[in-house]
């Protein structure tokens, strides 16, 4: 049972469990303030010099701090249309949304990649926690600072979200009519996930109400010892028989390519109670309600390929794009430059926000 939640929640299997002390994160998280952001170049990816790069915080609507890296073309002038982008689901803005953002700086549009509440360089405690309504929100956030800007044409907005955070720009694009264009990339629907396992094989009453016996015992044990569980990054070392995804996922996550210290997928992973609020939720309840523009780009051979395929048929009207890359597989679209289809993206964006 243990090992189901923990593969529910963190799209990962075979997780080590750890804890966090909640004493040792609080001082430095409790104000805007209080962060310090770090200012040397830590990303997994150089620096173009065909972008400006800097960094700023924000305020979402829980009064958590939120930070984002900001990449501007070189040499803009005027304003611009702006897009902000976060994922995959336990990533930072070091990992695939810088990535995501600083390509499409190249290609004329202001981006932000931001580190979602209680993760990364952003504020909110306990940390490492996950929720739809809070993160839907971080979305929302961002959408606020773009338009603060003078830089940014407020009437040319638009949202990236990656692997789980995609789920999240659905529902972001669904409440947010400020956001023009919505692009789904290598796409998980985490409530789906968390609710029904992988490939929907734990979809029953039973099977749900077993999950939340185990969570609600979890929270019992997190009040009483005063610390969070964690549920584990990426497995490692992975087992011989793991599926093939797992070992894409320790291939990004614990190596070279794509470790960073501050991704909860690198290192100990989300609070295992986090699972509590997407098994309640469904974040594309709403997505056959979204009137602007969205693209939903998957692999081929990906397995998350269904989460994607799901969501497109919800929504609705001639502006609604699915793009599936042959042979690319689920992390082939976290930072495979000569995979991900920017050029594509970047029309997509260049139509909807002019």
């Amino acid at each position: 049972m243990k090992k189901t939640l923990l593969l529910s929640l963190s799209v990962l299997v075979l997780a080590v469990t750890s804890c966090c002390n909640l004493k040792n994160t609080h001082k430095e998280y409790t104000s805007m303030k209080n962060i310090e952001l770090t200012q040397e170049w830590d990303k997994i990816f150089p620096l173009s010099d065909q972008v400006e790069h800097s960094k700023v915080t924000f305020p979402n609507r829980f009064g958590i701090t939120l930070a984002a890296d900001v990449y501007k073309p070189k040499n803009a002038k005027g304003k611009l249309a702006g897009i902000a982008v976060s994922g995959p689901f336990g990533a930072v803005k070091e990992q695939s949304s810088g990535i995501y953002a600083q390509e499409l700086a190249k290609r004329g549009f202001l981006t932000i990649a931001f580190d979602p509440s209680f993760t990364g360089e952003s504020g909110g405690q306990p940390r490492y926690v996950a929720s739809p309504d809070i993160n839907t929100e971080d979305f929302q956030a961002a959408v606020d600072y773009l338009i603060s800007r003078d830089d940014v044409d407020a009437e040319r907005i638009g949202i990236c979200g990656i692997c789980g955070w995609g789920g999240l720009a659905l529902n972001a694009a669904a409440i947010d009519t400020r956001v023009k264009a919505t692009v789904a990339s290598t796409m998980y629907d985490m409530t789906r996930v968390t609710a029904n396992g992988y490939f929907d094989q734990e979809d029953s009453a039973a099977k749900r109400h077993e999950k939340r016996v185990a969570l609600n015992a979890q929270r019992i044990e997190d009040f009483r010892s005063g610390t969070y569980k964690l549920g584990g990054g990426v497995v490692d070392p992975f087992p011989a028989d793991a599926p093939q995804f797992v070992k894409d996922y320790y291939d990004h996550y614990k190596t070279k390519r794509g470790y960073h210290p501050r991704s909860l997928n690198s290192n100990g992973g989300w609070n295992v109670t986090s699972a509590l609020s997407f098994l309640n939720a469904k974040l594309l309840a709403y997505a056959g309600e979204i009137e602007n523009a969205v693209l939903v780009v998957h692999g081929e051979k990906a397995h998350s390929r269904y989460f994607g395929e799901t969501a497109f048929k919800m929504l609705k009207g001639d502006n609604k794009e699915l793009m599936i890359i042959p042979g690319a597989s689920h992390c082939d679209l976290y930072d495979q430059l000569d995979i991900i289809p920017f050029d594509k993206i970047a029309d997509f964006y260049g139509k909807y926000l002019k």
